[in-house]
């Protein structure tokens, strides 16, 4: 290959989580089905790699499949709901240098109610803290901000400072890696207002990565407004997923499962330059989905990276110089819904959620 890629293997569909807004544990896989060492040794090299699911840590031989990673990943982040302390320590002792990311809905009523585990915040909490205890230098929760919680989410923004810890956000979206087709965000005012509340508070911060991390929740308000992208989607070109079955594809994000290939068949040259690939790529470029998800912006981020730094400079800018904080209303399409020029019926209508969506 003439350069690394950017990966996301999701080693299960098996899931102890009942989430609301992800229907997957539903549809898990079989044990027997799920992607083997094997096949996880005909992977690319990698720049970086996301270990994904469902849960990652319901796979018994998940420390083979990081050890076989490694030897073709720079840098390795596992998803997870934070419930198996124990077998999340267990790899991290053998693995300091991985990335943890736990997924916490919200503060503990909330985030309980939303994930459908009982104790679920306090098993994520007590992993995370432990894991910072242990010494790990790269560890930190994510969100997917709905109406139900969009009200915790600087309170979680602050225990996450206070951990010195990163802070990943997501917002509703429908598709065959959810087995959902009905999210949506209903308050869309009151859910941007706590996104414009977060977006200043990494502004106010001394990191420039949250400065950028600003810029992408940023895009998130866009994003629940249905608007287009702010940034080109490159998926399958220089990124894709695996799933549990072999299949290579080019995202989640996709309404119906979109296939370049079998990694359990093929070879990953025959694969990526297979006729399959390329009308995949073709169906990409034409793709109306506009999802705003970190595995498809964080590579266009670096690629595009004079767009959000142009858009950093000028907020920060403003902040230095004229003492003015981010708005929401910068963004032309919420001053619109706000003064009636735009309903809530019209932007339902790009929504990737089904119920609202107009037939096409």
């Amino acid at each position: 290959m003439s350069k690394k890629l950017n990966g996301t293997v999701i080693v299960t569909y098996r899931c102890n989580a009942k989430c609301t807004m992800c229907n997957r544990y539903k549809v898990p896989s079989k044990p027997e089905e799920e992607i083997s060492i094997e096949t996880i040794r005909k992977l690319p090299e990698m720049y970086f790699t996301n270990i994904t699911g469902g849960e990652p840590f319901i796979r018994e031989d998940l420390k083979d499949i990081v050890r076989e990673l490694y030897k073709k990943s720079d840098r390795i982040v596992i998803s997870t709901n934070g419930f198996f302390t124990d077998r999340i320590v267990d790899l991290c002792r053998e693995f300091p240098q991985v990335g943890i990311r736990i997924s916490i809905e919200g503060l503990e009523k909330t985030n309980n109610e939303i994930r459908g585990l009982d104790d679920g915040f306090n098993r994520g909490y007590t992993t995370l803290k432990t894991l910072v205890d242990m010494g790990m230098k790269d560890v930190g929760f994510g969100m997917t901000v709905q109406d139900k919680n969009a009200s915790d989410l600087v309170p979680l923004y602050e225990i996450s400072d206070e951990l010195d810890m990163e802070f990943a956000t997501a917002s509703l979206h429908n598709s065959f890696y959810f087995v959902e087709s009905n999210n949506i965000i209903k308050d869309r005012l009151a859910v941007a207002e706590n996104f414009e509340k977060l977006v200043n508070r990494l502004l106010e911060s001394n990191s420039p990565k949250k400065w950028f991390r600003a810029y992408f929740n940023h895009g998130l308000i866009n994003y629940i407004f249905s608007q287009k992208r702010l940034l080109p989607c490159d998926m399958s070109f220089d990124t894709f997923f695996i799933d549990p079955y072999g299949d290579v594809m080019p995202c989640n994000g996709t309404k119906e499962k979109e296939v370049m290939g079998n990694l359990n068949e093929q070879s990953w040259d025959e694969l990526w330059s297979s006729e399959a690939a390329e009308n995949v790529r073709k169906k990409v470029r034409c793709c109306d989905r506009n999802c705003w998800m970190i595995g498809s912006v964080s590579p266009a981020m670096h690629k595009y990276i004079w767009k959000p730094a142009f858009w950093v400079i000028r907020h920060k800018f403003l902040r230095f110089f004229k003492k003015k904080k981010y708005s929401m209303f910068e963004n032309k399409i919420v001053r619109d819904y706000r003064d009636g020029r735009v309903t809530k019926e019209q932007l339902d209508a790009c929504s990737t959620c089904e119920a609202c969506a107009a037939k096409k």
